[in-house]
Protein backbone atom coordinates (compact mmCIF):
# COMPACT_ATOMS: atom_id res chain seq x y z
CA UNK A 1 0.00 0.00 0.00
CA UNK A 2 1.04 3.70 -1.05
CA UNK A 3 -0.17 5.49 1.92
CA UNK A 4 -1.30 9.30 1.15
CA UNK A 5 0.84 10.52 4.03
CA UNK A 6 2.82 8.71 7.02
CA UNK A 7 3.59 11.32 9.67
CA UNK A 8 5.35 8.08 11.16
CA UNK A 9 7.69 8.32 8.47
CA UNK A 10 7.96 12.06 7.95
CA UNK A 11 9.11 12.73 11.86
CA UNK A 12 11.33 9.32 11.98
CA UNK A 13 13.85 11.35 9.23
CA UNK A 14 14.54 13.92 12.33
CA UNK A 15 13.90 11.84 15.42
CA UNK A 16 17.14 12.32 17.06
CA UNK A 17 16.97 16.24 16.59
CA UNK A 18 13.18 16.40 17.87
CA UNK A 19 13.82 14.06 20.67
CA UNK A 20 16.98 16.20 22.05
CA UNK A 21 15.08 19.93 21.57
CA UNK A 22 12.16 18.17 23.54
CA UNK A 23 14.38 16.95 26.25
CA UNK A 24 15.98 20.61 26.39
CA UNK A 25 12.43 21.88 26.88
CA UNK A 26 11.43 19.46 29.37
CA UNK A 27 14.57 19.76 31.68
CA UNK A 28 14.22 23.44 31.08
CA UNK A 29 10.66 23.63 33.46
CA UNK A 30 9.53 26.39 31.13
CA UNK A 31 6.85 25.22 28.55
CA UNK A 32 4.83 28.84 27.93
CA UNK A 33 6.34 31.98 26.30
CA UNK A 34 9.86 31.23 26.67
CA UNK A 35 13.00 31.73 24.95
CA UNK A 36 12.40 28.83 22.91
CA UNK A 37 9.61 30.31 20.87
CA UNK A 38 11.15 33.55 20.79
CA UNK A 39 13.60 31.85 18.90
CA UNK A 40 11.61 29.49 16.20
CA UNK A 41 9.67 32.97 15.76
CA UNK A 42 12.92 34.83 14.84
CA UNK A 43 14.20 31.89 12.79
CA UNK A 44 10.66 31.86 10.66
CA UNK A 45 10.76 35.58 10.36
CA UNK A 46 13.67 35.10 8.53
CA UNK A 47 12.99 32.36 6.64
CA UNK A 48 9.65 34.28 5.21
CA UNK A 49 11.65 37.58 5.02
CA UNK A 50 8.53 39.24 7.34
CA UNK A 51 10.24 42.00 10.33
CA UNK A 52 7.75 39.95 12.65
CA UNK A 53 6.61 36.20 13.18
CA UNK A 54 4.09 35.80 16.26
CA UNK A 55 3.46 32.28 17.44
CA UNK A 56 -0.32 31.27 18.13
CA UNK A 57 -2.26 28.00 18.68
CA UNK A 58 -2.93 27.28 15.70
CA UNK A 59 -3.94 28.22 11.64
CA UNK A 60 -7.04 29.28 12.42
CA UNK A 61 -6.50 31.54 15.26
CA UNK A 62 -3.88 33.56 13.14
CA UNK A 63 -6.06 34.45 10.68
CA UNK A 64 -8.70 35.29 13.19
CA UNK A 65 -6.27 37.52 14.91
CA UNK A 66 -5.21 39.24 11.82
CA UNK A 67 -8.94 39.97 11.66
CA UNK A 68 -9.30 40.97 15.44
CA UNK A 69 -6.75 43.12 15.48
CA UNK A 70 -7.44 45.53 12.46
CA UNK A 71 -11.03 46.24 13.95
CA UNK A 72 -9.08 47.24 17.20
CA UNK A 73 -6.93 48.91 14.93
CA UNK A 74 -10.03 50.97 13.60
CA UNK A 75 -8.56 49.70 10.23
CA UNK A 76 -12.04 47.80 9.95
CA UNK A 77 -15.72 47.51 12.03
CA UNK A 78 -18.40 44.69 11.47
CA UNK A 79 -20.46 44.40 8.57
CA UNK A 80 -17.33 45.52 6.41
CA UNK A 81 -16.41 42.83 3.60
CA UNK A 82 -13.42 40.50 3.17
CA UNK A 83 -13.29 39.45 -0.76
CA UNK A 84 -12.15 35.72 -0.63
CA UNK A 85 -11.90 32.59 -2.80
CA UNK A 86 -14.93 30.37 -2.67
CA UNK A 87 -13.48 26.99 -3.05
CA UNK A 88 -11.25 27.27 0.05
CA UNK A 89 -11.23 25.50 3.00
CA UNK A 90 -13.60 26.53 5.91
CA UNK A 91 -11.30 28.03 7.82
CA UNK A 92 -10.35 30.75 5.81
CA UNK A 93 -14.33 32.03 6.14
CA UNK A 94 -14.62 31.46 9.70
CA UNK A 95 -11.70 33.86 10.30
CA UNK A 96 -14.02 36.09 8.57
CA UNK A 97 -17.18 35.60 10.24
CA UNK A 98 -16.12 35.34 13.83
CA UNK A 99 -15.22 38.61 13.25
CA UNK A 100 -18.82 39.47 12.07
CA UNK A 101 -17.06 40.74 8.98
CA UNK A 102 -18.79 39.74 5.72
CA UNK A 103 -16.43 37.18 3.24
CA UNK A 104 -17.42 37.91 -0.52
CA UNK A 105 -16.75 34.68 -2.21
CA UNK A 106 -15.31 34.80 -5.64
CA UNK A 107 -14.91 31.81 -8.09
CA UNK A 108 -11.70 30.84 -9.01
CA UNK A 109 -9.52 30.57 -12.22
CA UNK A 110 -10.44 26.97 -13.41
CA UNK A 111 -6.91 26.32 -14.77
CA UNK A 112 -4.73 27.56 -11.04
CA UNK A 113 -7.87 26.94 -9.10
CA UNK A 114 -6.51 30.00 -7.28
CA UNK A 115 -8.98 32.88 -6.59
CA UNK A 116 -9.39 34.63 -10.29
CA UNK A 117 -7.79 37.74 -10.53
CA UNK A 118 -10.02 38.78 -13.38
CA UNK A 119 -13.00 38.53 -10.97
CA UNK A 120 -11.50 40.93 -7.93
CA UNK A 121 -12.33 43.93 -8.87
CA UNK A 122 -15.67 43.70 -10.02
CA UNK A 123 -16.22 42.64 -6.32
CA UNK A 124 -15.24 45.60 -4.61
CA UNK A 125 -18.20 47.64 -2.94
CA UNK A 126 -17.75 50.78 -0.55
CA UNK A 127 -17.67 48.13 2.11
CA UNK A 128 -14.65 46.49 1.09
CA UNK A 129 -11.64 46.64 3.15
CA UNK A 130 -9.30 43.17 2.12
CA UNK A 131 -8.73 40.59 0.04
CA UNK A 132 -7.81 37.33 1.20
CA UNK A 133 -5.56 35.01 -1.02
CA UNK A 134 -5.45 31.42 -0.30
CA UNK A 135 -2.33 29.56 -1.44
CA UNK A 136 -4.16 26.54 -1.81
CA UNK A 137 -2.70 23.18 -2.69
CA UNK A 138 1.10 24.59 -1.93
CA UNK A 139 0.67 27.03 -5.03
CA UNK A 140 1.13 30.86 -5.14
CA UNK A 141 -2.11 32.56 -5.26
CA UNK A 142 -0.82 36.28 -5.64
CA UNK A 143 -0.46 38.08 -8.87
CA UNK A 144 1.21 41.80 -9.98
CA UNK A 145 -2.92 42.52 -10.47
CA UNK A 146 -4.15 41.67 -7.21
CA UNK A 147 -1.36 43.31 -5.51
CA UNK A 148 -2.20 46.20 -7.63
CA UNK A 149 -5.62 46.29 -7.22
CA UNK A 150 -5.48 46.16 -3.61
CA UNK A 151 -2.95 49.68 -3.95
CA UNK A 152 -5.53 51.42 -5.73
CA UNK A 153 -8.49 50.68 -3.73
CA UNK A 154 -6.43 50.59 -0.47
CA UNK A 155 -7.36 47.57 0.62
CA UNK A 156 -5.31 45.39 3.13
CA UNK A 157 -3.94 42.19 1.37
CA UNK A 158 -4.02 38.98 4.12
CA UNK A 159 -2.66 35.46 3.07
CA UNK A 160 -3.50 32.46 4.15
CA UNK A 161 -0.36 30.48 3.99
CA UNK A 162 -1.62 27.53 6.04
CA UNK A 163 -0.72 25.13 3.31
CA UNK A 164 2.46 26.84 0.87
CA UNK A 165 5.71 27.03 3.30
CA UNK A 166 8.60 28.02 1.40
CA UNK A 167 6.71 28.54 -1.85
CA UNK A 168 7.89 31.66 -3.50
CA UNK A 169 6.73 34.24 -6.03
CA UNK A 170 9.64 35.52 -7.95
CA UNK A 171 12.34 36.35 -5.21
CA UNK A 172 10.10 36.31 -2.16
CA UNK A 173 8.21 33.31 -0.18
CA UNK A 174 4.23 33.77 0.08
CA UNK A 175 3.58 34.90 4.24
CA UNK A 176 5.90 38.14 2.90
CA UNK A 177 3.27 39.79 -0.35
CA UNK A 178 0.73 41.39 1.70
CA UNK A 179 -0.02 42.80 4.84
CA UNK A 180 -0.23 39.93 7.02
CA UNK A 181 -0.22 36.40 6.79
CA UNK A 182 -1.64 33.50 8.89
CA UNK A 183 0.17 29.68 8.90
CA UNK A 184 -0.80 26.63 10.19
CA UNK A 185 1.34 23.77 11.39
CA UNK A 186 -0.71 21.10 12.02
CA UNK A 187 1.08 17.72 11.56
CA UNK A 188 0.21 17.46 7.84
CA UNK A 189 1.87 20.15 6.78
CA UNK A 190 4.84 21.16 4.64
CA UNK A 191 6.01 22.14 7.61
CA UNK A 192 4.28 20.53 10.69
CA UNK A 193 4.32 20.21 14.08
CA UNK A 194 3.41 16.97 16.70
CA UNK A 195 0.12 19.05 17.68
CA UNK A 196 -1.98 22.40 16.45
CA UNK A 197 0.50 25.42 16.69
CA UNK A 198 0.03 28.48 14.40
CA UNK A 199 1.58 31.81 13.33
CA UNK A 200 1.30 35.60 12.15
CA UNK A 201 3.87 37.37 9.92
CA UNK A 202 3.78 40.69 8.98
CA UNK A 203 6.45 43.92 8.51
CA UNK A 204 3.79 45.84 10.42
CA UNK A 205 4.90 46.21 14.05
CA UNK A 206 1.41 48.12 15.35
CA UNK A 207 -0.18 45.18 14.22
CA UNK A 208 2.21 42.30 15.45
CA UNK A 209 2.25 43.67 19.06
CA UNK A 210 -1.67 44.04 19.17
CA UNK A 211 -1.95 39.66 17.69
CA UNK A 212 0.64 38.81 20.50
CA UNK A 213 -1.41 40.52 23.01
CA UNK A 214 -5.01 39.50 21.69
CA UNK A 215 -3.62 35.71 21.80
CA UNK A 216 -2.88 36.44 25.45
CA UNK A 217 -5.94 37.23 26.78
CA UNK A 218 -5.74 40.79 25.12
CA UNK A 219 -2.71 41.58 27.85
CA UNK A 220 0.88 42.98 26.77
CA UNK A 221 1.80 43.58 29.99
CA UNK A 222 0.95 40.91 33.14
CA UNK A 223 -2.16 41.65 34.28
CA UNK A 224 -3.13 44.35 32.89
CA UNK A 225 -5.57 43.78 29.70
CA UNK A 226 -5.84 46.72 27.16
CA UNK A 227 -7.80 44.13 24.61
CA UNK A 228 -10.92 41.75 24.82
CA UNK A 229 -8.35 38.88 23.68
CA UNK A 230 -8.15 34.76 24.11
CA UNK A 231 -5.96 32.50 24.92
CA UNK A 232 -3.65 31.64 21.67
CA UNK A 233 -0.42 30.85 22.16
CA UNK A 234 2.09 28.16 20.48
CA UNK A 235 3.83 26.06 23.18
CA UNK A 236 7.83 25.53 23.76
CA UNK A 237 7.71 22.10 22.64
CA UNK A 238 5.80 22.65 19.21
CA UNK A 239 8.27 25.30 18.54
CA UNK A 240 11.11 22.97 19.43
CA UNK A 241 9.97 20.58 17.30
CA UNK A 242 9.09 23.05 14.48
CA UNK A 243 12.49 25.02 14.97
CA UNK A 244 13.91 21.52 13.82
CA UNK A 245 12.01 20.97 11.21
CA UNK A 246 12.05 24.26 9.71
CA UNK A 247 16.00 23.65 9.05
CA UNK A 248 14.66 20.74 6.26
CA UNK A 249 11.81 22.34 5.03
CA UNK A 250 13.59 23.01 1.71
CA UNK A 251 15.10 19.77 1.97
CA UNK A 252 11.60 18.34 2.07
CA UNK A 253 10.00 20.65 -0.25
CA UNK A 254 12.66 19.44 -2.99
CA UNK A 255 11.23 16.31 -2.98
CA UNK A 256 7.82 17.17 -2.92
CA UNK A 257 8.68 18.90 -6.33
CA UNK A 258 10.18 15.78 -7.57
CA UNK A 259 6.96 13.55 -7.60
CA UNK A 260 4.82 16.46 -9.07
CA UNK A 261 7.16 16.63 -11.79
CA UNK A 262 6.70 12.73 -12.11
CA UNK A 263 2.99 13.43 -12.12
CA UNK A 264 3.29 16.11 -14.57
CA UNK A 265 5.34 14.36 -16.87
CA UNK A 266 3.86 10.73 -17.19
CA UNK A 267 0.37 11.29 -16.81
CA UNK A 268 -1.71 12.13 -19.62
CA UNK A 269 -5.35 10.30 -19.23
CA UNK A 270 -7.95 12.61 -21.01
CA UNK A 271 -10.13 11.48 -18.37
CA UNK A 272 -8.03 13.00 -16.26
CA UNK A 273 -7.07 16.77 -15.95
CA UNK A 274 -3.82 18.48 -14.29
CA UNK A 275 -4.40 21.91 -12.95
CA UNK A 276 -1.67 24.34 -14.20
CA UNK A 277 1.14 25.24 -11.80
CA UNK A 278 4.13 27.49 -11.61
CA UNK A 279 7.46 25.48 -10.72
CA UNK A 280 7.80 27.49 -7.10
CA UNK A 281 4.78 25.37 -5.90
CA UNK A 282 5.49 23.39 -2.63
CA UNK A 283 2.79 20.61 -3.45
CA UNK A 284 1.29 20.67 -0.31
CA UNK A 285 -1.47 18.60 -2.13
CA UNK A 286 -1.09 17.66 -5.22
CA UNK A 287 -4.87 17.91 -6.74
CA UNK A 288 -6.34 16.20 -9.87
CA UNK A 289 -9.39 17.02 -11.85
CA UNK A 290 -12.08 14.34 -12.95
CA UNK A 291 -15.68 13.67 -13.44
CA UNK A 292 -15.51 9.78 -12.07
CA UNK A 293 -13.35 11.15 -9.46
CA UNK A 294 -15.18 8.56 -7.08
CA UNK A 295 -14.68 5.42 -9.06
CA UNK A 296 -10.98 6.43 -9.50
CA UNK A 297 -10.17 6.49 -5.85
CA UNK A 298 -11.66 3.33 -5.56
CA UNK A 299 -9.60 2.30 -8.69
CA UNK A 300 -6.57 3.31 -7.00
CA UNK A 301 -7.67 2.02 -4.01
CA UNK A 302 -7.87 -1.22 -5.11
CA UNK A 303 -4.32 -0.95 -6.96
CA UNK A 304 -2.90 0.02 -3.62
CA UNK A 305 -2.98 3.56 -3.50
CA UNK A 306 -4.40 5.85 -0.89
CA UNK A 307 -5.88 9.28 -1.78
CA UNK A 308 -7.67 12.43 -0.32
CA UNK A 309 -10.02 14.89 -1.16
CA UNK A 310 -9.82 18.45 -0.86
CA UNK A 311 -12.67 19.06 -0.01
CA UNK A 312 -15.81 17.31 -1.06
CA UNK A 313 -18.19 19.96 0.15
CA UNK A 314 -17.70 24.15 -0.73
CA UNK A 315 -18.05 26.39 2.20
CA UNK A 316 -21.14 28.12 0.68
CA UNK A 317 -22.91 24.13 0.87
CA UNK A 318 -21.69 23.78 4.33
CA UNK A 319 -24.74 23.64 6.66
CA UNK A 320 -22.98 26.16 9.17
CA UNK A 321 -23.89 28.95 5.94
CA UNK A 322 -27.37 28.57 5.06
CA UNK A 323 -27.41 32.07 3.91
CA UNK A 324 -25.18 30.96 1.17
CA UNK A 325 -26.99 27.59 0.26
CA UNK A 326 -29.11 29.98 -3.29
CA UNK A 327 -25.53 30.75 -4.25
CA UNK A 328 -24.57 29.35 -7.71
CA UNK A 329 -20.79 28.79 -8.23
CA UNK A 330 -20.09 26.99 -10.85
CA UNK A 331 -16.62 26.91 -10.71
CA UNK A 332 -16.36 25.93 -7.40
CA UNK A 333 -19.37 23.19 -7.14
CA UNK A 334 -17.19 21.41 -10.08
CA UNK A 335 -13.55 21.63 -8.32
CA UNK A 336 -15.26 20.42 -5.37
CA UNK A 337 -16.95 17.41 -7.21
CA UNK A 338 -13.99 16.48 -8.85
CA UNK A 339 -10.94 16.82 -6.79
CA UNK A 340 -8.88 13.77 -5.94
CA UNK A 341 -5.49 14.60 -4.34
CA UNK A 342 -2.82 12.36 -4.91
CA UNK A 343 0.20 11.46 -2.49
CA UNK A 344 2.70 13.68 -2.62
CA UNK A 345 5.26 14.02 -0.15
CA UNK A 346 8.48 13.92 1.05
CA UNK A 347 8.51 10.05 1.83
CA UNK A 348 7.77 8.85 -1.07
CA UNK A 349 10.30 7.37 -3.77
CA UNK A 350 10.30 8.09 -7.84
CA UNK A 351 9.42 4.50 -8.39
CA UNK A 352 5.99 5.19 -6.06
CA UNK A 353 4.90 8.07 -8.20
CA UNK A 354 6.24 6.12 -11.72
CA UNK A 355 4.24 3.63 -10.46
CA UNK A 356 0.55 5.63 -9.54
CA UNK A 357 1.23 7.58 -12.83
CA UNK A 358 1.05 4.02 -14.69
CA UNK A 359 -2.09 3.50 -12.79
CA UNK A 360 -3.50 6.71 -13.83
CA UNK A 361 -2.87 6.26 -17.45
CA UNK A 362 -4.50 2.68 -16.97
CA UNK A 363 -7.38 3.89 -15.87
CA UNK A 364 -10.44 3.87 -18.08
Amino acid sequence: MISYLDLRQVNARYDDEIRNAVSRVLDSGWYLRGEVTRRFEQHYADYIGTRYCVGCANGLDALTLIFRAYIDMGVMEEGDEVIVPANTYIASILSITENRLQPILVEPDPETLQIDERLIEQAVTARTRAVMIVHLYGRCAYTDRIGDICRRHHLKLIEDNAQAHGCRFQDKLTGSLGNAAAHSFYPTKNLGALGDAGAVTTNDETLARLVAALGNYGSAQRYIFDHVGRNSRMDEIQAAVLDVKLRHLEEANAVRREMASIYINKVNNPLIHIPRCDRDSVWHIFPILSPQRDTLRQYLLDHGVETQIHYPIPPHRQQCYPQWHHLSLPITERIHSQELSLPCNQTMTASEADQISTLLNDYH
